[in-house]
């Protein structure tokens, strides 16, 4: 799995690894043999990605971290660091996903999705800096949501989404003397808050479903996961300050 691929070498930290997204673009980045210390905050999900990267032959380390913990985002890079004596590849995908209208959404489920989102991709960021220049990779992960027209009940999702969009652009113009690339993704994948998406809002859900042209909801890895292997690699070495929608052309629509 790890021997010759593109990013063999390299050791990657991806936030929220254990599931989902993050589980996908872990799994893709670890065939092409990173070594990935997977954070997150709960570690039996952890634990199951470790071992599927494990049996596949790649490399990998967990590190428990709720990344609204300034000191367990210190402890993390610190542990990557030590385990695999590099840290290339950034990808900041942890982040609580608030709903509920502007009227009704309570203070605390915003402020705790502005701490565990931008604010907790800037600290990493900037913890990480030091190891990543001279040639290293950040990728944010966003949301269409913070591009489209119409979000109901995504306000605050939508206003920190497009957040951290602007931190990946300022990024990108600060750090390119640097040596460090920043990106960001629009995923629309098959994860558990879609599938409770779909499940709590099935019309609404349908309908979305619909007007992807692609036909399909994404595959966290090999949609998601191989296009952030791209992002963090060779071929990608003249793109940064760009965020890209993997959502199957769905953000030509918004």
């Amino acid at each position: 799995m790890a021997g010759g691929g593109t990013l063999t070498g390299r050791s990657a930290v991806v936030t929220g690894g254990g599931t989902g997204v993050g589980r996908g673009i872990a799994l893709a980045l670890a065939a092409e043999g990173a070594a990935v210390m997977l954070a997150g905050r709960t570690r039996s999900s952890l634990d199951t990605t470790a071992r599927e990267i494990e049996i596949r032959g790649g490399t990998s380390r967990v590190c428990v971290c709720d990344v609204s913990v300034e000191e367990q985002i210190e402890a993390c890079v610190s542990s990557t660091v030590e385990a695999f004596g590099t840290l290339d590849i950034l990808v900041n995908n942890a982040a609580l996903v608030p709903h509920g209208t502007l009227l009704e959404i309570p203070d605390e489920l915003v402020q705790a999705a502005w701490v565990t989102g931008p604010v907790a991709a800037m600290r990493l960021m900037r913890r990480c800096h030091p190891y990543l220049a001279g040639g290293g990779v950040v990728i944010n992960v966003s949301s269409g949501v913070s591009k489209a027209s119409s979000a109901p009940n995504r306000a605050a999702y939508a206003m920190i989404k497009a957040a951290l969009d602007a931190l990946t652009r300022a990024a990108a113009m600060e750090w390119a003397v640097d040596g460090i690339r920043v990106n960001g993704i629009m995923p629309f994948a098959m994860t558990d808050a879609v599938a409770a998406y779909m499940a709590g809002e099935p019309e609404r859900a349908a309908a979305t479903v619909a007007q992807v042209p692609l036909g399909r909801i994404g595959d966290p890895e090999t949609d998601i996961g191989r296009a952030v292997v791209f992002l963090a690699g060779p071929d990608a070495g003249y793109l940064t300050g760009a965020t890209l929608p993997l959502d199957g052309g769905l953000a030509y629509l918004r």
